[in-house]
């Protein structure tokens, strides 16, 4: 009697790290990165040209929506390159719109992937670089 109740009390310890570590496991996150780079120009005053170069990860939560990236990473770099080339040089240069320009960017492409699957996979878009001249 002795050894079942504590194998009961052992158990009900372990059980929570147990149900925790099944739920670890069911969130398969992975990253898409761009490749290559982005390089694009952006609106800038006088005779210059303005570029920026863009590393970009993308953070899904599957591994099919992984394969869904992989297979509209094309209407996906179209689409920063557009969001990128309609800014100015100072939201460039500015740290607080570069945030606003990922998060556009991350809205933005999760419409398009929406519009065209009926799926929303992106959870997280990162610039891994950013430099602009």
């Amino acid at each position: 009697m002795k050894k079942i109740l504590l194998c009961l009390f052992c158990f009900s310890l372990f059980s929570p790290f147990i149900l925790a570590h099944k739920d670890i496991v069911q969130n398969d996150y992975q990253y898409f990165l761009l490749e290559p780079d982005i390089i694009t120009n952006y609106i800038k005053t006088g005779k210059r040209i303005g570029f920026v170069r863009i590393s970009v990860e993308l953070m899904v939560n599957s591994k099919i929506d992984y394969a869904l990236l992989k297979q509209h990473e094309p209407l996906i770099r179209d689409k920063i390159i557009t969001i990128f080339g309609e800014q100015s040089e100072t939201d460039i240069k500015s740290s607080a719109e570069r945030e606003r320009i990922r998060a556009q960017c991350l809205e933005d492409v999760n419409s398009l992937l929406f519009a065209e699957t009926g799926r929303k996979p992106i959870k997280e878009l990162i610039f891994t670089k950013y430099l602009y001249q």
